[in-house]
């Protein structure tokens, strides 16, 4: 029955002809193309956590300080239960942070870190709404 409920979302297509993967690219693609215009430097982009229940970071930047910025891009659907920045919930603060204590261990060292937002509008003419420091990676989860 999964599959057969699966086989039907993906042939209700979005009416803009692009599947919930690309719509994600591109905005991912804006998002990054802003950041750097802002002077920030990919570092990496989709980091995983290897296995299942780790974590994701959309894109790992680096500002001219060193600092490193982790950060998530979300696309506004609409404004229904607060957007997309609302969309961001604790849960998935943890799975980022989870991410990112796993790229740091990687990297075998800890500069400063900060976790940013990236909200994209569903008009790609918007201008991005970059949020500097969204939210803060607990002592403990």
């Amino acid at each position: 029955m999964w599959k057969l409920h699966k086989q039907g979302a993906a042939q209700s297509a979005p009416l803009s002809g692009k599947t919930t993967k690309a719509r994600g690219d591109a905005a991912e693609d804006q998002a990054l193309a802003h950041l750097q215009r802002k002077g920030l430097e990919l570092v990496s982009r989709n980091f995983r956590t290897p296995g299942r229940g780790g974590g994701e970071v959309d894109l790992i930047m680096r500002e001219a300080d060193g600092t490193l910025v982790f950060v998530e891009v979300r696309q506004r659907a609409g404004l229904a239960h607060g957007g997309a920045g609302g969309s961001i919930t604790v849960h998935k603060q943890k799975r980022i942070v989870l991410a990112a204590r796993h790229f740091l261990w990687q990297l075998g060292s800890e500069p400063a870190c900060r976790f940013d937002v990236v909200l994209i509008g569903r008009d790609s003419e918007q201008v991005p709404q970059w949020i500097q420091g969204a939210f803060e990676a607990p002592a403990t989860f």
